[in-house]
């Protein structure tokens, strides 16, 4: 339903019976034997539910923006790293999408600066982009990502499942969050089609989708919970290069290791697939 925004849970003898929406004609309630809460890491749904959320802290928030692409430029390289900044750029074909990590709650003090010093900051780190920065014409141009990693203690009730962002909010680190999201709602739809087919959702199907996906939830988030502490905050608390080189001389020696990590970032810890 297009131009609907979910603004409530409709609770029916303590089981979740659907939601209560606000749409361009008006209020609307809609029942359902499952509802399932894909509203982000922000979640107005998860919150109505009362589900209580394991917080574990970020030491960084991140702010994005888009510089134009040369067919000259270096290779994406992801991630640079120098005198305690960082940068990411992730090749989108004609523009660079680019990441500028900064400590958490310092995005207000970084604003009172002026917009040239902040471009001057990326060009220290990543020189190749000097003559386009000034694409960036003011902070409008930059978008303030808040960094949370998150999950939820249990992610269901009768009749209410979460998933994605609303289950376990991920760091940008490695931008595998939509991966994780799109895998929690195929191993959903595998186990709850034929439930739903007969008309009964238990809370016990809805327990197996999280025994399922909390797993590959909860390694993915302490491989990104590591890379915060050990390296990123590291980074931003010191102003210094951490000790990398090692790692990245064992992915030169040994080209095959270099799948690892491409795997963990592109398939994950469980892959899902639709009828399995």
């Amino acid at each position: 339903m297009l131009q609907a925004e979910a603004t409530g849970l409709i609770e029916d003898a303590g089981r979740i019976a659907g939601v209560r929406a606000q749409t361009a004609g008006g209020p609307v309630e809609i029942r359902a034997a499952l509802t399932v809460a894909a509203d982000g890491r922000h979640s107005l749904l998860r919150e109505r539910a009362g589900l209580e959320v394991e917080d574990f802290g970020a030491p960084m928030d991140v702010l994005w923006m888009r510089l134009s692409r040369r067919p000259d430029d270096p290779p994406n390289t992801l991630g640079r790293i120098n005198a305690g900044r960082v940068f990411v750029t992730l090749d989108r074909g004609d523009y660079w999408q680019c990441a500028y990590v900064i400590p958490k709650g310092g995005y207000d003090a970084l604003r009172r600066s002026s917009i040239a010093s902040f471009r001057d900051n990326i060009v220290a780190v990543a020189p190749f982009l000097r003559e386009r920065v000034g694409e960036l014409r003011g902070w409008d141009d930059v978008k303030l990502l808040t960094v949370q990693v998150n999950r939820l203690r249990r992610w269901h009730r009768p009749g209410f499942l979460c998933i994605g962002d609303a289950a376990h909010a991920m760091s940008p680190i490695g931008g595998v969050g939509i991966n994780l999201a799109i895998q929690d709602a195929v191993a959903a739809a595998n186990a709850l089609a034929a439930p739903l087919q007969r008309g009964a959702v238990v809370e016990s199907d809805l327990e197996g989708v999280q025994r399922r996906r909390e797993f590959p939830t909860r390694m993915t988030q302490r491989m990104q919970l590591f890379l915060q502490r050990r390296v990123i905050g590291r980074v931003l608390a010191s102003g210094a290069t951490p000790g990398i080189a090692l790692p990245i001389r064992l992915l030169q020696w040994f080209p095959v290791l270099q799948r690892i990590p491409a795997r963990l970032i592109g398939m994950g810890f469980r892959p899902e697939h639709l009828g399995r």
